[in-house]
This record gives structure tokens, sequence and C-alpha cells, in this order.
């Protein structure tokens, strides 16, 4: 047994050991058989389950093609475990050995399907593709927060023994996050349906990961034993008002020293802020409406007794799901509580004292009457919808007790309580009923306040637990509706770009055709055939390319072509332009759809007209067959259809028609101002005519009409509108823009506004 006092083999962190050292090999190889024993045991263990789990589903499928998939998946898991097993264990031990042999990697991973970031490769992910990154991402993310203070152990211990390298978690050898790649990477030999694979990934979290803390304990307590950072403390410090909360940057310290107070890069600020409440608040108690004074006299009521009564107002709270509806009667129900919690509060310390306090302290009420408006806010934030202001009303008993728990919550915008609050009032900005469909945003904005309600006593720690999971679901949304929005702007797009080819090859015929009568023959192919011929070289070549050139030569000649031929010399010149008018038509037209014998009859047909042109004597079989006087029709399939008859159906069909900067009205030319300024990433409230609401994000503008695209939160389309048709939207009343900076600033200004206008009324009557 190596004694820990032993100076010669106590290693602080000042002493770098170097992994190819004789002892620095010695402890990462210690390392690397201990993960190597327990990583097997645990995906053993895991593959024992695999079995009964897929059965169980089996027997619940909702049909018999779903219970095929999870038996299928059996079979295909019996057959194929021992290859995933050796796969997994396989590439955790080529990590461990390049670890020990300092070929370790030196950047860390943003997230396991890095091309889900919002990169070019997004539209080429497919859908199980997503769904899988998307469960890895989130089997990371939690462990690691979950896992925070063993791996920190050990990623500082790793990185004295590997010579002061650096060792976070995306490079910890056996972190959550390479252990998930490679078995992600392990489950490629795995041909089974992405229902199974989903399933073994949770049974990979529930058997594997959730064993990782005894793998760090052992490795943690190896280290120990051999002298490495033997006095590493890794501590969530309990401050002075009795309550705990995580210390900022994880709170850790190889040297064991206490942790880190939170950020203090808006100190400034906060305490300015601070002392304006304070002074507002101040002049607010020398004019009192209701003076505690008047009450029963009795102490002052201590923290732990304010604490105290606000945890039985909590538990009773907790017990009551108030009916959620979109109505204003939900509203005015919460609103009263937020209005007479105080008065809940008073009546509650009398009950648990036996005598109603007469005051409380100065700092304490202050701190009531500041949550309490804070609350208030939130009620009558239109930033919010109805639904969502009643369900984040109901954190104010928790808030409450935070405040008077941590007195640091309002003086730092990076509090885990406010950053939590903040998070939820972020997502719940996006939520409408059209959006939120299956009820999941709903449905965990509800799960996160219950929790409060149910759980919160005086361990601050559960706001970051909470804005953790806010925001892994938050990530998982953000994704999925990227995806979704990226094809709708593509889609757009591509819209776009056929809508100014289109118009583009309309313009160029119609100007050339200009007064000529053609003949209907004549003027079929160029309005139809040849003009989609144009739009699709415009679309494949581009506006200055030798194919569209080309292309608007033709057009020239074509018409050219019907010009009468009286002279030997004109009947010479179309004998000249007829040879490359049919090499032309026989290239463009078997690009848009025309089958060779269509081009073959309307060959035949032009064929005729230039006979006739020429004067020629033409067989009456030959003569296009007519209807009552009408021509026959051309060869020409459905699709194509006509580009533009005239240039005033050209003109009607402007897509940036706006009105002259004159004939805005003032009030649309103000939203207007608004509107430019407007950014992608902003959210707007629509209504229509039946009182529907609909919150949706400026996803796009196009470069090409200036338009602005709209989408919902699950990326989804949502409208679309030109500058000046969302200026008069806006000028209607029918659509507003919403706040986007964070509810907690908002509703700190408006206090301080409040305050002061209440003082100021004061000082007028004096």
């Amino acid at each position: 047994m190596k004694e820990a006092n032993e100076p010669s083999k106590i290693v602080n962190i000042s002493q770098r050991l170097d992994p190819s050292s004789g002892r620095g090999g010695d402890l990462l190889n210690a390392v690397r058989s201990i993960a190597s024993r327990r990583l097997q045991q645990y995906i053993g263990n895991m593959f024992e389950h695999v079995d009964d789990a897929l059965f169980d589903l089996a027997e619940k499928a909702e049909n018999n093609a779903a219970q095929m998939h999870y038996f299928d998946g059996m079979r295909e898991v019996r057959k194929r475990r021992p290859v995933i097993e050796r796969s997994f264990l396989a590439q955790v031990s080529r990590e461990l050995n390049d670890f020990v042999t300092g070929n370790h990697p030196t950047t860390t991973h943003t997230s396991v399907a890095s091309p889900l970031a919002g990169s070019p490769e997004l539209s080429l992910v497919a859908d199980n593709e997503l769904e899988e990154s998307l469960a890895i991402t989130s089997l990371i993310g939690k462990n690691e927060t979950r896992l925070t203070r063993d791996l920190f152990a050990v990623n500082q211990r790793l990185s004295v023994i590997c010579g002061g390298t650096r060792i976070d978690d995306a490079t910890n050898p056996v972190g959550p996050a390479l252990l998930a790649q490679a078995f992600r990477q392990s489950m490629r030999e795995l041909s089974a349906d992405m229902r199974v694979k989903l399933i073994i990934y949770k049974l990979f979290d529930r058997y594997v990961m959730t064993s990782l803390d005894e793998l760090y304990q052992e490795i943690n307590a190896e280290l120990m034993r051999a002298g490495v950072l033997p006095q590493l403390r890794h501590e969530v410090v309990r401050n002075a008002a009795g309550g705990t909360g995580a210390a900022a940057g994880g709170a850790v310290s190889a040297q064991g020293d206490a942790a880190a107070p939170l950020p203090t890069d808006d100190s400034e600020a906060s305490a300015e802020l601070l002392q304006t409440l304070r002074t507002l608040f101040g002049a607010r108690r020398a004019h009192p409406t209701v003076p505690l004074s008047a009450m029963t006299h009795g102490p002052l009521p201590t923290a732990n007794e304010l604490i105290g009564a606000l945890s039985v107002l909590q538990s009773q709270a907790a017990t009551v799901q108030p009916v959620i509806q979109a109505g204003a009667g939900s509203v005015l129900d919460i609103t009263e509580q937020v209005l007479h919690l105080k008065e809940q509060l008073l009546s509650q310390l009398g009950s648990l004292r036996g005598q109603r306090p007469g005051q409380i302290a100065t700092i304490d009420e202050d701190t009531i009457d500041l949550v309490g408006m804070l609350f208030e806010f939130i009620l009558e934030d239109r930033n919010l919808p109805a639904q969502m202001q009643v369900l984040l009303a109901r954190l104010q008993i928790p808030y409450l007790k935070a405040a008077i728990i941590d007195r640091k919550l309002f003086a730092h915008r990076q509090h885990p309580a406010r950053r939590l609050l903040d998070g939820l009032a972020d997502a719940a900005k996006s939520w409408s009923e059209e959006s939120d469909r299956d009820g999941r945003l709903h449905d965990t904005i509800k799960a996160i306040v219950d929790r409060l309600l149910q759980e919160f006593d005086d361990d601050m720690t559960i706001f970051d637990r909470l804005s953790a999971e806010l925001q892994q679901f938050q990530d998982a949304s953000r994704r999925r509706a990227e995806l979704a929005e990226q094809r709708v702007a593509e889609s757009t797009r591509g819209r776009e770009k056929l809508e100014q080819a289109r118009r583009r090859a309309a313009r160029e015929i119609l100007n050339r055709i200009g007064d000529h009568a053609l003949p209907p023959l004549v003027h079929g192919v160029l309005s139809r055939a040849w003009a989609n011929y144009m739009v699709l070289t415009i679309l494949r070549k581009g506006e200055e390319s030798t194919e569209f050139r080309e292309a608007l030569r033709f057009v020239d000649a074509f018409i050219a072509s019907t010009k009468p031929v009286r002279t030997p010399e004109a009947k010479r010149d179309l004998r000249q332009l007829l040879p490359g008018i049919e090499r032309a038509l026989r290239k463009g037209l078997a690009q848009v759809a025309f089958q060779e014998a269509d081009i073959e009859r309307l060959l035949a047909q032009l064929h005729t007209y230039y006979r006739q042109q020429l004067g020629e004597a033409v067989p009456a079989a030959e003569l296009p067959q007519t209807v009552e006087g009408t021509p026959a029709p051309l060869p020409i399939p459905e699709s194509i259809q006509p580009i533009a008859e005239s240039m005033a159906d050209l003109e009607d069909e402007s897509i940036n028609a706006e009105p002259e900067a004159a004939a805005i009205a003032p009030e649309v030319r103000g939203e207007l101002e608004r509107v430019n300024a407007l950014k992608p990433g902003t959210w707007l409230e629509f209504s229509s005519e039946n009182e529907h609401f609909e919150r949706a994000k400026l996803s796009w503008i196009s470069p090409m009409s200036g338009r602005y695209l709209f989408v919902n939160r699950r990326g989804l389309k949502v409208a679309d509108y030109s500058p000046y048709e969302l200026a008069t939207v806006m000028a209607d009343g029918r659509a507003r823009i919403l706040a986007s900076n964070a509810l907690f600033d908002r509703a700190m200004d408006a206090i301080v506004d409040r305050l002061s206008h209440e003082d100021g009324r004061t000082s007028d009557t004096e």
C-alpha cells in the first residue's frame, strides 16, 4: 500500500509527468485496464437486456407491421451482437492506446452530429440520421452534466499524467462523448429499423452510461492512491443565507480553493440598477398606502421563517393544477394570486408562529415587492402568449424563495435562476397552438414549472439542472426546425429563381415580337415551348451564357422567317435560315419534355408553312387540318404552359409592385422603417380576422425579390410578404414585432419606470 505522505510518490498540479516515462505510462496503462474491464462488463450487460426490451415492445405494437420490425430487430441483434461488441471495445481500445502513446486529440467537439449545426451539409442529412444524431447528442449532454464532478476529476488527473496537456470532456478517451461516438460507429454494423436502433441507444444510456460514475470513481481512487492530485475537490458552496448555489465555471479548484463567485462582468451596471431600486423602494416606504406597522406587532420574521412559510404555500400551489386556457379568465385568476401573495405570506407566518408579524425586515419587504412586480410584469407582457403567462406566473413562490436565499438573483444576469426564467420566456415566446400541436413545448415548460414547485427546497443547483434540460430540449427542437426551415428557404429561393427566369424569358420574347403579327404556329412555339427552353437555359447556364445568347438568336431568326417573301433574295435568305432553325428546335425541344414523334410532327407543320412562304405548291393532305376555321392544335405537351401572352400580362404579374413613396400613407411609412430594420431571427405575432394568432420568425429575406419569409418554431412556413405588404399589415394591427431582449431585463426596466412614476406622483401631492 502506498502511503499518501510519501514525498517521492506524491504528484501535485505543478509536477507534470511524461506519459512516455515509466511512471506516467504505468498510470495510463492502469486507467486503460480499468476502463477495458468495466466497459466490457457494461456493454455485455446491456445486450443481455435488448431481447426483453424489444419483445415487450413487439407485444405492445399497434399493428403487425410494427411488431415485425421489433422481431426482425431481435433476430438481427442476436446475429450481430458479437460484431458490435467487438467493434465498440476495439474503438475504445484504440482511443486508449492512442492516449497512452500521446496521440490523444487536442480539439473539442461541439456535437456528435456536426453537420446539423447549420452547415451546408444540413440539407443532405436524412431523417434517420437526424433522429440518431439527436439521440446521441441528448445522451452525451445529459451524462456530461450528470457526471460533472467525477468526470472533471478524471480530466484533471489525466492532464497531470499526460504532461500538462489539457484534457476536457470531449477529449477524455473514457468520456461520454467519445464512448457514445464509438458506440454509434459500432451500430453501423446493425441493419435494423431506426426505431430498434433508438431503443438500443436508450439501453446503452441505461446500462453503460449510467454506470460510468463507478468507472470514474475507480479511476480517481486508483490515481489518488498513486498520489495524483489527492486533495482535488469539486464542491458546491453554501452561501451566507443558508442556501446552496453552483459556482460559476464549474466551481472547481485543482488546489482545493473555494468555489469562484458568479461572473461579475455586469456588476457595475447591476449595482447601479440595485441602488436605483433601493432608492425608489425607500421613497415608496416613506409614503405607504397600507403600512405594515398598522398590523399586529411582533418580532420581525427571520429569513428561515419566511422560507418555511413560503415552502408551505409552495406545497399547496404544487398540488393545484390550474386549468390553463387562452381566455382572460385564467390570467385574471393567477393575477389575483400574484397580487395577494404578500397577504398570504403574512397569514402563513402568523399560523406558523401563532402571532401575525406586524412588520417585515426592510430588505425582505423590498424583495417580496420586487418579485411581485416581476411576476405582475410577466402577466402583462404581450411578448408571451396568455397560456404561457399563466404557466410562468406559477413560479412566483419558488422565485421569491430563491431571492431570499440568494440576494444575488437580481444582481447578476448570469444567475442560474435568472437564466432559467429568461430561457423559459424565450421558449414560450415562440409558442402557438398551431406550431405545438403535439404539445411538446407546452408540456416541457409545464414540467419544469411543476418540478420547481414540487422539488425546490433550498438547493439552488436545481435551477442549473432545469436550465440544462430546457437547453437540451431547445437544441433538439432547433435542429429539427433548422432542417425544415432550410427546406422552406430553398423551396422559396427555387420558386423565385424560376419566376425571375420566367419573366426574363417572357420579356425577351415579347420585346422581340413587338408589333409583328406572327402566325399562330410560330407564336405558339415561341410563347410556350421555346420560352420554357429559355427558362431552363437561364436556370442551368445563366443569363450570360453562350447557350442563352444562342436561344435569343433563334428567336430573332424565327421571327425573321415569318416576314413576307417577295423577291428572289428574300427566298434565298429564308432558305439559308431554315436549316439552323430546324437544328435549334430539335435541340431545344428535346430538353423540355418533347418526344421525338412530337418534334417531327411540329417540324412537319413548319415545313408546310415555309413551303407556302416560298410560294411552293403544297398537297392538300399536308395542309393543317382545321375545325371551323381554327388551326389544328400544336403537338405541345400539356405540361408546357405559355410563359406570357402579352406585355400587359407581364406587367400584371410583377411581384415587386410597390407604390411610390409619396403615395404611401404616413402610418404605413412609419412601419416601413421598422420593417426595413428587421433582421432574420426576429419574432412577430400575426393575427387574422377570426382572432387566430400565430407567432412566426423572420427566417430569410430574399436577395432577389426582397420578400420576407416567416416560419413557425417547427420551421414550417407561415407567410411571406414584401416590405410594403408587411408594413401595411403592421399598420392595420394584424402583426406586431416581439421584443428580442431577455424577459428579466425588460421587467427590471419596467419596474424602475413604474417606481419612478410612483415616486413622481408622491412628490406632486406633497
